[in-house]
């Protein structure tokens, strides 16, 4: 028997963007500066659907792209993975994904400063995909 399995909702491109753009001011601050990070619940939207947009923009399965604890998506066209650890994974923490999403940060400055992995010959496919968003000037 075939089991169907239903697409997830797509990312309302609004909601996704009040959310990032409601971290902006920690996104923005430097490591030193005392700004409170968004509550778990903002920060979660914000990164999950960030995310979840760039797999609908990007849309394929060659590679993963991971923010711990919140999502974990596939995008890119190329080989497709289906079982064990993908050969093509980039990892990051919630801020850094945020930063990238909005163009305050880089994809190769990220990895220089060791705050993104990237492993495989397509994990830096992604940079060609973001920012997703700019945020309004301050």
């Amino acid at each position: 028997m075939n089991r169907v399995v239903p697409s997830r909702k797509p990312v309302d491109p609004a909601q996704m963007r009040a959310a990032v753009v409601g971290a902006a001011e920690w996104l923005r601050a430097a490591d030193d500066e005392d700004v409170s990070a968004p509550g778990r619940t903002e920060l979660a939207s914000a990164v999950r659907g960030s995310a979840r947009t760039l797999a609908e923009v990007a849309p394929g399965s060659s590679v993963e792209v991971r923010v711990p604890p919140y999502v974990a998506v596939q995008c890119i066209e190329g080989p497709r993975h289906t079982r064990g650890t993908p050969p093509n994974v980039v990892e990051t923490d919630p801020r850094t994904w945020l930063r990238l999403v909005t163009g305050l940060i880089d994809l190769d400055t990220a990895i220089t400063e060791g705050l993104v992995s990237a492993s495989g010959s397509r994990a830096r496919d992604i940079a060609g995909w973001l920012p997703l968003i700019r945020l309004p000037r301050t």
